[in-house]
């Protein structure tokens, strides 16, 4: 039987390393690594590598710390998007509760697509520009 490489985890580079992890944390519902915690001082540790996981322990999100990132310009092509993360929710109630608690962790919205029945949308971008979707699927 053949073996395939198997998905660890998603990294998102970000000039704030911790700041992100704490909004994708809180949107998500997610708990750090064991060691990745904040120190009891504070968010501002000069973490550089963080991990996320589910309640299981299963890793889900990564953060990198970088100098610099270059947000997208989407919908505009000049600075492509090349990766976005997509969440679902079970209703057109729970997708307008989520837009409120995105945008209360600090998250933007770029496209309102709610008045289409077929597939209702938003999408934001993270405090770091990052793109991502909530959609009733």
């Amino acid at each position: 039987m053949a073996e395939y490489p198997q998905l660890l985890h998603t990294v998102l580079d970000t000039t704030d390393a911790r700041g992100l992890a704490e909004f994708y944390r809180q949107l998500l519902g997610l708990r750090y690594r064991p060691g990745d915690e904040p120190p009891a001082g504070g968010p501002d540790d000069g973490a550089d590598w963080l991990v996320l996981v589910d309640a299981g322990g299963t890793r889900k999100l990564a953060f990198q710390q970088v100098d610099r990132l270059e947000p997208t310009t989407w919908p505009e092509h000049d600075v492509p998007m090349q990766l976005h993360l997509d969440f679902t929710v079970s209703s057109v109630e729970e997708l307008q509760r989520q837009r409120q608690r995105a945008e209360a962790l600090g998250a933007r919205l770029a496209l309102d697509r709610t008045a289409d029945h077929d597939e209702p949308l938003y999408v934001f971008r993270d405090p770091s520009g990052h793109p991502f979707c909530i959609f009733v699927g």
